[in-house]
């Protein structure tokens, strides 16, 4: 399993914001990009104007790195949404949303993607009853995604699941705190989606 194991403020670092990779670091005075507002590297503080193809990489690698993909895997859902009928750039943010390990996120049980990543791997979830380590795993409409029930004899787990309780679930998911687990009611439209992304810029940059 591929994935990026370099220092992650690094990377908000170089997107000039917040991409809330670090959990709860991210929410305190601790957050590098609060503390260094500036791109990493000896020239992060030079500035340049920006042509369109940067700025078109810029949003490609954006949302790369927020959901955690790495680059040939990303192509990969590029390439799925455009042969599905409808605006390719807001069915790739779908495809995106409804990996297994971002709705464990978006459920609130992990502090951070990278952290749902983690935990399905591990074999902490559940879809419709069944044991799912992959955490690219596509989730569909009717879909229940749950905390193993031995699972929630690990102290981290069951802090994880009690702090769940404060998040706020997007209306595309509804969580169940008592039973540890979440259901995908639909597939989430674009203005459901937070993430800070110009996906058409994406499409632009793919179709060159």
């Amino acid at each position: 399993m591929a994935r990026y194991t370099g220092p992650v403020c690094r990377l908000c670092r170089r997107e000039g914001l917040k991409l809330y990779l670090k959990g709860e670091r991210c929410y305190s005075d601790k957050c590098a990009i609060d503390r260094r507002a500036y791109a990493p590297g000896q020239h992060g503080q030079v500035r340049r104007k920006p042509t369109e193809y940067g700025m078109q990489l810029r949003e490609k690698q954006k949302a790369r790195r927020i959901y955690g993909v790495l680059e040939k895997q990303f192509r990969r859902y590029y390439e799925e949404a455009s042969r599905q009928q409808g605006i390719t750039g807001e069915i790739l943010l779908q495809l995106l949303e409804k990996r297994l390990d971002n709705v464990v996120y978006r459920l609130g049980y992990a502090s951070s993607r990278a952290e749902a990543r983690q935990l399905v791997r591990h074999g902490h979830f559940t879809v419709n009853g069944q044991r799912v380590d992959i955490p690219s795993y596509q989730t569909k409409p009717g879909d229940v995604i749950a905390v193993r029930e031995k699972s929630l004899k690990s102290p981290k787990i069951k802090e994880l699941v009690e702090s769940a309780e404060s998040k706020t679930v997007p209306a595309w998911l509804e969580r169940d705190i008592a039973s540890a687990s979440g259901r995908v009611l639909r597939v989430p439209t674009r203005d459901e989606i937070d993430t800070p992304v110009q996906e058409q810029m994406i499409v632009e940059l793919y179709s060159r």
